[in-house]
């Protein structure tokens, strides 16, 4: 298993138990969530987004208000990264090098 899939179901599986991650949990793994995409955008040649619906910039704004989020918002914002980082994935996978 890489470890973009092995992040990717450590995503999952703490969105599966968003009630009981702390607020540290929730913001690292949104901060890592935010590095992996940038990192893999930049491989996959994709350039910066700087525009207000980035998921880059959604996901920073709830790792910055991870104290207010509640358990069905930590699910959905971490299922999303999950998301983002596992089309990412098939994206660079299908990528000649």
């Amino acid at each position: 298993m890489s470890l973009t899939t092995a992040f990717i179901a450590e995503l999952i599986r703490a969105a599966n138990e968003a009630d009981r991650l702390s607020q540290f949990e929730v913001k690292r793994l949104l901060n890592r969530s935010v590095a992996t995409i940038r990192d893999m955008r930049e491989h996959a040649g994709i350039p910066s987004s700087y525009r207000v619906k980035d998921v880059v910039i959604e996901l920073q704004v709830a790792a910055a208000r991870a104290d207010t989020l509640s358990a069905a918002e930590v699910r959905d914002v971490l299922l999303d990264a999950a998301d983002i980082i596992r089309t990412l994935k098939m994206l660079l996978d299908g990528k000649p090098d």
